[in-house]
């Protein structure tokens, strides 16, 4: 770094392609220098809170909690986003504006660009994950828009700020004959003499069964109600995430299994708290996802021999295998759900890398 800077700014070293263009460069070898203006907090004060103690939470400034109120009725009525983004919307938000009060801002209207990539430079430094950075990003740009359309800020800085490219990690999928004796398991209880214990074996069944066969996620397996199912066309009307509804077919074994925890293991689990919802907990509400999550845990388990995975990994094995058995990717798209095509076309990297490695494994020339 040029010594004639050290005396002017605070500055912290930091990988040059993460949170986009920086406040100031300062170019040194391979690394870059985030430089902060004298009047905002750097790292050898406040920003060190930001990062270590997150948890904590402190309690933001009457202005900010007002806005921060204000962008959550937004997210919920104006965009329609789910419980899972407003959640962590907020969470993101919350934090910068605790870093903006830490840095002397009394309004968000003196929120600027400088502000916010100090915030994800002080976070990547200390560790943060790309993905995160980049959901932090996100929220950030979705809050100015959001301010500058109310009047709060004279212009949105979120364009000016640069994504942080999350690392595309492949899904870890398990193999056909691995899911098939994941669903031949049928279940702790299955044989027992308590009647609510083979209906929650029952359930536990369906569960597995539907989560494969359609590909759905676990919290849309979770919000659907008995009349979602129609058993003639063996298919299952969906609410996605961004309120997005959409109809998938599954198979026999899955639709079997719905109907057999329908007609004889729901009738036992049901209370008043049950109203329509498909998949009761044990003590008769709508099923938590939590709740799913273990059931596939304890299923895979034992099963034996097969690589714990989550809902998720089902959905990710159900796309997998569908694309290996020959259908095309808008097809997986429409039944997964995806936004974008984009977003499908991992699944064709999987495809690609089995054959690949099976070809080579019993090729004579590979």
């Amino acid at each position: 770094m040029p010594a004639g800077l050290a005396h002017q700014e605070e500055r912290l070293t930091i990988k040059a392609d993460v949170t986009g263009i920086p406040v100031g460069r300062v170019a040194n070898g391979a690394a870059v220098y985030f430089v902060w203006p004298a009047r905002r907090c750097h790292p050898a004060g406040g920003e060190r809170a930001d990062t270590e103690g997150m948890d904590a939470e402190p309690a933001l400034p009457a202005w900010a909690s007002a806005r921060l109120a204000a962008f959550e009725r937004h997210l919920l009525a104006e965009r329609g986003r789910s419980a899972h983004t407003v959640r962590a919307y907020l969470g993101d938000v919350r934090a910068l504006l605790q870093h903006a009060s830490r840095c002397g801002l009394e309004d968000v209207a003196e929120l600027d660009i400088g502000v916010i990539r100090a915030w994800l430079a002080a976070q990547h430094a200390g560790g943060m994950a790309r993905a995160t950075l980049a959901r932090r990003g996100a929220a950030a740009r979705t809050f100015t828009a959001f301010a500058c359309a109310r009047g709060w800020l004279d212009s949105d800085p979120g364009p000016l700020l640069g994504t942080a490219k999350a690392v595309r990690r492949l899904p870890n999928v398990l193999a056909q004959d691995q899911m098939a004796a994941v669903l031949a398991e049928p279940g702790a209880a299955a044989d027992a003499e308590d009647p609510r214990a083979v209906a929650i074996a029952g359930r536990d069944t369906a569960i597995m069964e539907l989560l494969y066969a359609s590909g759905i996620r676990v919290s849309e397996l979770c919000g659907l109600d008995v009349g979602d199912v129609d058993e003639s066309r063996r298919t299952v009307r969906v609410l996605g995430k961004g309120g997005r509804e959409r109809v998938v077919p599954v198979g026999v074994p899955a639709a079997g299994a719905v109907r057999a925890w329908r007609d004889a293991g729901r009738p036992r689990l049901v209370t008043g708290r049950s109203e329509a919802a498909l998949f009761l907990g044990a003590r008769g509400g709508r099923l938590d996802p939590r709740t799913a999550r273990r059931v596939v845990h304890a299923r895979i388990a034992a099963a034996g021999g097969v690589p714990d995975t989550g809902p998720h990994g089902l959905r990710h094995s159900a796309a997998t295998h569908l694309l290996e058995g020959g259908a095309d990717l808008r097809s997986v798209q429409e039944i997964l759900g995806h936004a974008s095509l984009a977003t499908t076309q991992i699944y064709t990297h999987v495809s690609a890398e089995r054959l690949l490695a099976a070809y080579r494994q019993a090729h004579p020339r590979a």
